[in-house]
């Protein structure tokens, strides 16, 4: 057996160790509890635990925790060691069922949204019994949900489950109108493919705003960036490739799928692609791999930057999220299959989603809003933020052909009566990829393009999930029962067709002339996340999230109050960090090198020559009109911030910080750009970008 394949999986308490190390009967009664959705029995959680508790010491852990995913977006975890006083003065290593299944971490300065004062500090974690346990650093982490006293999610997990089993709860209604009593269960599987930047770590340490945001605040353009595509799928750099190959091994041991890796457009750009798995447990997987992409790179003396635009100019950083529906008995729902029931459950699923698109693009640009993400969407890596359904020519056609009742065209020429005919055999990869758009059709699933790089990819699936269980409610709603299935199926799938086509467009995203279309179409074009954050709450939205039991009207509304607080507290860290380098570094060095200037032109007429010293005029002259209009802008800004502390309704910051802070800080960022390109380099406080760009060599 290779090497790989016997360390796979090494540090993951999975299906293989639980078979090895619980007795048949445990191990079978807790396959039915986790498969039928039942809470652990106490006697059965003691098993697993201690079961757990010998696989890990031996392993070499001392301790335990909950791993769970707060609002912050990232991972938080509480240690606690496996020790327990016994008399003499001594220990025994113990781990109980009580543990494993509940823990009680602070919960007082995680985000809520409202949903608990400060001074209220109980809050539980809870196991997710379906995401294996696993080993990192010396650690049993056990992947929990996070709820507060009350019982409200804290996290992104627990929205993320519920959404899960509202979506396999109205699958399941739709598949067995087509006659599958064999399927027990319907899941949903993500492949989310990772993009982020290397840069030296020499280099980072002298740039205080990629220290405290994560991106450039300034930065004039190198004389080359992306333009020649030459790093683009290029031979992988020795330094990176070293990266690539102990990440890829820490990434196997936890059995986490990472299958592809290249380099990307933009220098120092680069991707890892996993092979898809259930949603949640992609989730906890792409958490991992953002963190282990951090820690090894500082391993190899880099920095990992999963900003998502961490310099103007060249490409920024997605994660584009493969979402598909599969059956236990193995059947993907979004595949069309050979046999007329095949093509008309493909299809009804397929319009499903559609549907859903069309009636929650709103929910689905919420998903990917950030104040990094806005930077990105609609540049030339990503989709516009405008919504919308990529189908290819051939997909499209047939769905035009059922619309129309008119013969296919394409492979076949019969009349295509759902449920009678057979689809032309839609062959997967038909069309090209449509890398413009946000929500492509692939094949046998849908890329979901618009989520920024350091995203949780549990807040994009919730959306997807729980707008397509809608959908798919009203549609076995009303083809359950229904005297004539095939006549009701092929009229539903008509109507659906025809009332959601809006949402389906082919072209390129990026031309002017779509966001035109787009507005004609009725679509909404959200650009900023204070334009989105508000639909939230829309009475359509809450009535869904109530409905499938994902999020109740209090939870939404903190949310909204997370998201929106999030937004003004990066943006003020931001101007922050802008306002400390003009103060501290940038006016300073402008100073000292118009002084410099002036020295010389002194200098040089103080020998009697009658010389011109143009250059050293002009730019004097250039650069003192610069640095006085930084110094205004900034003094301008600085007012604004002294502003901030009597706003006190969230939305209305917001849109302050978006309107008057930021609009103000990219003003500024012009000019200092320019003053950066007029200036002796030796005098300029920072690495430039061409020296960020190209420092792994």
């Amino acid at each position: 057996m290779d090497t790989v394949s016997k360390y796979f999986g090494s540090e993951v308490f999975n299906d293989t160790v639980m078979r090895e190390r619980l007795p048949r009967e445990t191990y079978d009664l807790l396959q039915r509890t986790i498969k039928n959705g039942k809470h652990l029995d106490l006697g059965l959680a003691n098993a697993v635990a201690a079961a757990m508790k010998d696989w890990a010491i031996e392993k070499g852990a001392t301790h335990f925790t909950h791993w769970f995913q707060p609002m912050t977006g990232i991972t938080a975890e509480k240690h606690d060691s496996f020790i327990t006083p016994v008399d003499g003065g001594k220990v025994m290593m113990e781990f109980s069922g009580k543990e494993l299944i509940q823990g009680e971490p602070d919960a007082s300065s995680f985000p809520s949204g409202g949903l608990r004062a400060t001074f209220e500090a109980r809050g539980y974690t809870a196991w997710d019994a379906t995401s294996y346990a696993f080993i990192k650093d010396g650690t049993l982490c056990i992947p929990t949900a996070f709820c507060s006293f009350g019982g409200h999610a804290l996290d992104k997990k627990t929205p993320l489950l519920r959404s899960m089993e509202a979506l396999a709860k109205q699958s399941l209604r739709v598949v067995k109108l087509f006659g599958n009593e064999d399927v027990k269960r319907v899941y949903t599987t993500v492949g989310a493919e990772q993009e982020y930047f290397l840069i030296d770590k020499d280099v980072f340490d002298k740039r205080k705003d990629l220290i405290y945001t994560g991106r450039t605040l300034f930065g004039a353009k190198p004389p080359k960036g992306q333009e020649l595509d030459d790093h683009y799928f290029g031979a992988i750099k020795p330094r990176v490739l070293q990266f690539m190959k102990e990440l890829d091994q820490e990434l196997w041991k936890l059995g986490i799928l990472s299958k592809t890796e290249h380099n990307e457009v933009a220098p120092a750009q680069h991707e890892l692609a996993p092979i898809f798995t259930t949603t949640n447990i992609a989730a906890d997987h792409n958490q991992l791999m953002m963190e282990l992409m951090q820690k090894i790179a500082k391993k190899h003396h880099m920095v990992c930057l999963l900003h998502e635009k961490p310099f103007a100019g060249v490409n920024g950083s997605g994660k584009h999220n493969n979402w598909s529906l599969s059956t236990d008995t193995g059947i993907n729902l979004l595949n069309p299959g050979d046999t007329p029931a095949e093509n008309a459950q493909f299809l009804l699923f397929l319009c499903a989603v559609i549907k859903a698109v069309d009636e929650y693009q709103d929910l689905i640009r919420i998903s990917v809003a950030s104040a990094g993400n806005d930077h990105r969407l609609g540049a030339n890596e990503a989709p516009p933020a405008i919504v919308s359904i990529f189908l290819g020519t051939e997909l499209t056609e047939i769905l035009q052909s059922i619309e129309q009742e008119n013969p296919y065209d394409g492979k076949e020429k019969e009349l295509l009566r759902i449920g009678v005919h057979t689809l032309p055999r839609f062959a997967k990869d038909t069309t090209d990829r449509n890398r413009t758009s946000p929500f492509a059709f692939t094949g046998n699933k849908f890329e979901f393009r618009m989520l920024g790089s350091s995203a949780s990819i549990s807040d994009a699936n919730v959306m997807i999930n729980t707008s397509v269980a809608e959908e798919l409610r009203q549609f076995a709603d009303r083809l359950e029962n229904v005297p004539d299935f095939e006549a009701e199926l092929h009229e539903l799938i008509k109507e659906t067709i025809s009332n959601h086509k809006r949402i389906i467009f082919n072209g390129n995203g990026y031309d002017d002339a779509w966001i035109k279309e787009a507005e004609k179409r009725g679509l909404l074009n959200l650009r900023t996340t204070p334009d989105c954050l508000p639909y939230l709450l829309h009475e359509k939205n809450v009535k869904l999230f109530e409905r499938h039991n994902v999020f109740s009207l209090e939870e939404l509304t903190a949310q909204y109050e997370v998201q929106t607080e999030n937004y003004c507290k990066i943006i003020n860290i931001e101007a922050l960090t802008l306002l400390n380098m003009l103060n501290k570094d940038i006016l300073p060095c402008a100073s000292r090198f118009v002084k410099q200037l002036s020295d010389a032109y002194i200098s040089k007429n103080a020998v009697g020559l009658a010389l011109d010293c143009t250059y050293e005029k002009e730019l004097i002259k250039k650069l003192s009109a610069m640095t006085d209009l930084i110094y205004k802008k900034k003094n301008e800004l600085e007012a604004k911030m002294k502003q901030i502390g009597g706003l006190t309704d969230t939305t209305e910051k917001a849109l302050f910080f978006r309107d008057e802070i930021f609009a103000r800080m990219t003003e500024i960022r012009t000019v200092v750009d320019e003053f950066e390109d007029r200036t002796d380099s030796s005098y300029w406080p920072y690495p430039t970008y061409g020296a960020i760009l190209f420092s792994v060599k």
